[in-house]
């Protein structure tokens, strides 16, 4: 089984979390670190949203009546569609325009007993908690606490280059810090046993050990440590715990009643669905693991969330419009600076308009993404995170659904269809990789 875990492993290395490589699209799972390092020096910003400020502007609610019957029969054909081709028991689909509102459920939840997915179904969300952890930086940042260019030695020690490494490059992915998922031993430890309950200065000192990938502020290459590094930054800054921060300051506010922190345990809120994985010491092609109760804490505030399509409709347009996380000025930074090389900017993808992220714990993917274009969020939730279509040998079902297309994760393929029937399709961050 040791191969096994290798292949998947490899696998969830290259395929980033911007959603933009076709060896996947979601965010590493659990190596969550994942592109290999670019060009050798950190690409401008990009102007992947064309009108910041028209998106700033945007602070009425969408309605949420629904959808007229033409765009919703669209959006259930393609959803069926990427369902098909995915390699996943089941969907939670959820677009919201200013046309109201579309949100169903496809397929089963639980493939043992036959048990629907459902709309209200807890997900675990994995990498879209990058985004809380970054709008709560750049909250304290609009609050004068901290500074976007702060070398992050002001706040912890032992940060290699920490006198060189900033806040903004912690966000933005360019801060050449190793992820502590691409350490070997750490994997086998995690697969080993994957219900034991990791702390965030395990995490730190696993990732710090690592050499750096490349000088600060030279390069791009997703890495969790620098998730996990602004969780304690935001901690120190506080006076709290990253629990406490997220309910006062996200949670509560925007009443994402349905959105848990997790911290150190796998409880897992009701209803939610059984989550498969070719990740770990047993899966096989041929029979995925049920890593439902598998402990997030590994994740910590890189990747442990836990939400619902319907708070992720309500959370995506705020963090993309800044509407009571942010003030403007802070939120027009955000939206203008994307990398023209990675797609990623401030805890936040871009490609084509469509800005967000993607997650993936084993088990689960999720993709949350809002098109600036056309005040479209789109949110597709999946119990699988293993890929489909042509992707490398031993990283798919032996039934292996779209085969003829590129490889692509499950939440990830159906979001793509469904943004194509919207009428603005979802591609990759443009620069190759």
């Amino acid at each position: 089984m040791r191969n096994r875990r290798a292949t998947v492993v490899a696998l969830m290395i290259g395929s980033l979390l911007l959603a933009g490589c076709a060896a996947g699209g979601g965010s590493p799972s659990p190596t969550g670190s994942a592109t290999p390092t670019g060009s050798g020096t950190p690409a401008a910003a990009s102007a992947c949203v064309s009108d910041p400020d028209a998106v700033i502007a945007r602070t009425a609610n969408l309605p949420s009546t629904p959808m007229p019957e033409a765009a919703a029969s669209a959006i259930d054909a393609a959803a069926q569609q990427g369902l098909k081709d995915a390699a996943a028991p089941g969907v939670i689909v959820g677009v919201q325009s200013p046309d109201g509102l579309f949100l169903r459920a496809y397929g089963v939840a639980d493939p043992a007993t036959g048990e629907a997915m459902t709309t209200d179904m807890h997900h675990r969300v994995g990498s879209i908690s990058k985004t809380f952890t970054g709008t709560l930086l750049l909250q304290l940042i609009d609050e004068g606490e901290a500074g976007l260019d702060d070398p992050v030695s002001d706040y912890l020690d032992g940060v290699p280059n920490g006198d060189q490494v900033t806040l903004r490059m912690l966000l933005n992915m360019t801060s050449g810090l190793s992820s502590y998922t691409k350490d070997e031993a750490w994997q086998k430890s995690l697969f080993d046993d994957p219900l034991r309950v990791w702390s965030p200065d395990e995490l730190e000192a696993i990732g710090l050990a690592l050499p750096p990938a490349f000088a600060p502020g030279t390069d791009f290459d997703y890495s969790n440590t620098n998730t996990v590094l602004i969780g304690k930054v935001i901690e120190k800054v506080t006076g709290e715990s990253y629990d406490d921060v997220i309910r006062e300051r996200i949670i509560e506010p925007l009443g994402l009643s349905n959105t848990v922190w997790p911290g150190t345990t796998a409880d897992f809120p009701l209803p939610h669905a059984q989550g498969f994985t070719l990740q770990g010491n047993d899966a096989t092609p041929d029979s995925p693991t049920n890593a439902t109760e598998w402990n997030p804490s590994w994740g910590w505030t890189a990747g442990e969330l836990i939400s619902t399509a319907g708070d992720l409709l309500t959370y995506a347009r705020h963090q993309a419009t800044g509407s009571g996380l942010l003030s403007p000025e802070v939120q027009r930074e955000r939206l203008s600076g994307f990398s023209d090389y990675s797609g990623y900017g401030l805890a936040l993808t871009c490609a084509g308009g469509w800005i967000g992220h993607t997650g993936e714990l084993p088990g689960f993917n999720t993709i949350m993404f809002y098109d600036t274009t056309t005040d479209t969020t789109l949110i597709a939730l999946t119990n699988s995170d293993i890929p489909s279509g042509d992707c490398p040998v031993g990283a798919t079902l032996t039934d292996n659904p779209a085969s003829d297309q590129a490889c692509s994760s499950p939440a990830l393929r159906v979001a793509t269809a469904i943004s194509t029937a919207l009428g603005h399709t979802y591609d990759r961050p443009g620069a190759p990789r």
